[in-house]
C-alpha cells in the first residue's frame, strides 16, 4: 500500500494528531474521574445526616452540602468528559476527510480493513 499524503497538509497533520492524542487522554481521565465521582457515597453520609436534621438546622445544612458536593462532583465530571469527547470527535471528523481514521490511538487509511499499515504522521517518507 503505497499510499502518499500531501506535503502541504504535513504540519496540520500532526498538529492535529498531537491534539487528538491530547483530547483522547483528557476524555480517559475525565471519564475515570466520572465513575469515580458517581461511585462517591458521599450520599450516604448526607442520609444520615439529614435523619438528623429533624432537630437540628445544622445537619439540614450539612446534609445539603454533602448532596450538593455530590451531584457538583458528578456534573462537572460529566462537563469534563464531554469537552474532551467533543473535542476527539471533531479531530476524528478532520482526519476522516483526509482519508484517514483511528483505531484506538493509532492513524490508517480509511480503506485499510485489515489494520495492517498503520501510518506515522512523523514520518517523512509518507508525504509526497
Amino acid at each position: 500500500m503505497d499510499k502518499k499524503l500531501s506535503a502541504a497538509d504535513k504540519f496540520d497533520l500532526q498538529q492535529n494528531y498531537r491534539r487528538y492524542l491530547k483530547y483522547q487522554e483528557q476524555f480517559t481521565l475525565a471519564n475515570d474521574a466520572y465513575k469515580d465521582a458517581r461511585a462517591s457515597r458521599v450520599w450516604i453520609a448526607g442520609l444520615v445526616m439529614l435523619l438528623f436534621a429533624l432537630a437540628s438546622d445544622f445537619f439540614l445544612g450539612a446534609s445539603a452540602a454533602l448532596f450538593g458536593l455530590y451531584f457538583y462532583r458528578i456534573v462537572l465530571a460529566w462537563y469534563h468528559s464531554s469537552q474532551a469527547e467533543e473535542g476527539r470527535e471533531q479531530m476524528e471528523r478532520w482526519f476522516a476527510a483526509k482519508g484517514l481514521r483511528f483505531q484506538g490511538r493509532v492513524l490508517y487509511f480509511r480503506d485499510d480493513e485489515m489494520l495492517a499499515n498503520p501510518i506515522d504522521p512523523f514520518d517523512d517518507v509518507l508525504y509526497g
